[in-house]
């Protein structure tokens, strides 16, 4: 497996996600660091820490349909090997 530096924008969701505690994910442009077998692994794992981190706060029906709709407003702009 391979280090992947993923670059995400999230700036249209950024609002929305101000009540939940992000680390990594606290800016509209995050760079993430993911361990991966290739770049669509890469890019499912930084998603998926995303959503690992929402659930972990609120765990309930009503944040998994929120996450379900800022998935599509969340952007991957870049991915590399550092």
């Amino acid at each position: 497996m391979k280090i992947y530096k993923v670059h995400m924008i999230l700036t249209m969701v950024i609002p929305r996600l101000k009540k939940y505690k992000l680390d990594d994910y606290n800016s509209s442009t995050p760079i993430i660091f993911v361990e991966a077998k290739d770049p669509d692994d890469a890019c499912f794992k930084a998603m998926h820490k995303l959503a690992a981190k929402i659930l972990k706060e609120d765990h309930s029906v009503e944040t998994l349909n929120f996450i379900k709709d800022i998935f599509h407003d969340v952007r991957i702009i870049k991915i590399e090997i550092p």
